[in-house]
């Protein structure tokens, strides 16, 4: 048994009376406080009675009263108000710092075993899943409503993490923008080298040239490391050139090229094209964030993303290696990832920060309008009756995998929780 399951008991009023504590009080749990999920005791503001007197204060729990010592409470004034110590087995009589007597209440046998065995099974599952096998079981709309949580939850610490942008770049939307596109142009593969160039290639300095798309491939190839040669060709030669001149008037110092992948990709992926493409995004819409906030729909988002790399790329997928001619433009299952991943997070984030409903309700409506995205995790749970529909299900999907289902969080899963707690 985990603590947590022990706090999911006292959370949801899942232990069985009637009460009373190891020195023989009788005990009426009227309120179980609130979850704190920052230092100090496990419940808040809980209310209970012991005998004839009424008590309000914190509760902590543990699986053993002696828990209570091993974590240092006993120095801790933080644990001085508790009004309640729940344990599985009181094997030690606790006190506080203040050498007062912490009534314990020992719940072993009050609760109902089907609870623990249900929730055994999912933490021992082997499936990607843990509920697997009885998520049909769950009423359509709980789902709904609990992808409904998941969505507002993906945007709301992707917004935290945009907010830690804003602090760092002096409040620059433009600059944040830009990061996030640069993350996001990575395609999972080079995100982490598409963040560091971003980092170390301010916007403001590649708005200096957005007239000159020679110019902004020179600087975005060429501070990616990749412009080192040697070279035949008469066009990245021209752009090792231009970045020589570039690197030197502003100081520039760029990456190691081996920190970009090419191996097992498709080549239209492949980080040459990535970073040309962007260099042609900025060349066509110069303050890229400013025209984000002006677009009135998805097909004005489209029409921005139609982007396509210079025409050298036409005939190759990486420096000196000729390919079929085609034109490198970015295509729609790219666009609708930039869609998702940047602009509604951009836009939720401002609306967020601007108290501004309007950009949020721009955010979740182009969700609704964009395509389910078809990925690994979005295919786990369509066999299992959750088809995602649009990009905000298909959002609250990757959330609810990654946030829920892979750290075994089934106890603060609300699905999880009507299953835990099923008598079927």
């Amino acid at each position: 048994m985990k603590e947590i399951f022990l706090i999911y008991l006292w959370e949801n009023k899942l232990l069985k009376g009637p009460f009373a504590t190891t020195n023989g009080q009788q005990l009426e749990i009227l309120h179980p406080g609130s979850r704190n999920t920052n230092a100090g005791p496990d419940f808040l503001n809980a209310r209970i009675r012991l005998d004839d007197t009424l008590w309000a204060g914190n509760v902590e729990i543990h699986l053993n009263a002696s828990d209570f010592y091993k974590h240092n409470h006993h120095t801790d004034k933080a644990y001085d108000n508790l009004i309640l110590h729940v344990v599985y087995a009181a094997d030690q009589e606790v006190y506080s710092a203040s050498r007062q007597s912490i009534p314990t209440l020992e719940v072993m046998g009050k609760f109902d075993e089907s609870i623990l065995l249900r929730y055994r099974s999912f933490i021992d599952s082997k499936h990607e899943i843990a509920c697997a096998g009885s998520l049909n079981t769950v009423q359509p709309f709980t789902v709904l409503a609990w992808l409904d949580r998941m969505m507002a939850g993906r945007l709301e610490k992707k917004t935290m993490r945009l907010q830690a942008m804003l602090e760092q770049t002096g409040n620059d939307w433009e600059e944040v923008a830009y990061r996030v596109f640069m993350s996001n142009f990575g395609f999972k593969v080079n995100e982490l080298p598409c963040e560091m160039l971003s980092a170390s290639l301010p916007f403001r300095l590649l708005l200096k040239h957005a007239d000159q798309l020679v110019q902004l491939e020179a600087l975005l190839l060429g501070q990616a490391g990749l412009l080192g040669g040697p070279f035949t060709e008469a066009y990245p030669l021209k752009l090792q050139k231009e970045f020589v001149f570039l690197a030197a008037k502003y100081h520039l110092k760029p990456l190691k090229p081996e920190l970009w992948k090419f191996l097992r990709m498709r080549p239209a992926n492949f980080p040459t094209i990535r970073l040309a493409q962007m260099a042609a995004l900025i060349h066509a819409n110069g303050q890229v964030f400013s025209n984000i906030l002006a677009v009135r729909n998805k097909s004005d988002l489209e029409a921005m993303f139609s982007v396509s790399a210079s025409s050298y790329w036409d005939t190759h997928f990486r420096f000196e290696h000729s390919s079929g001619n085609t034109k490198k433009r970015l295509g729609q299952e790219a666009i609708n990832l930039l869609i998702i991943n940047s602009v509604v997070q951009l836009l939720f984030a401002y609306g967020q920060v601007k108290s501004d409903v309007a950009f949020i309700d721009k955010a979740l409506l182009l969700l609704e309008e964009m395509p389910p995205e078809s990925n690994h995790i979005t295919k786990l749970f369509g066999p299992l009756g959750i088809k995602a529909t649009n990009a905000l299900q298909s959002q609250a999907l990757l959330h609810l995998k990654n946030e829920y289902c892979k750290p075994k969080q089934c106890l603060d899963c609300h699905i999880g929780h009507v299953l835990i707690k099923s008598k079927g």
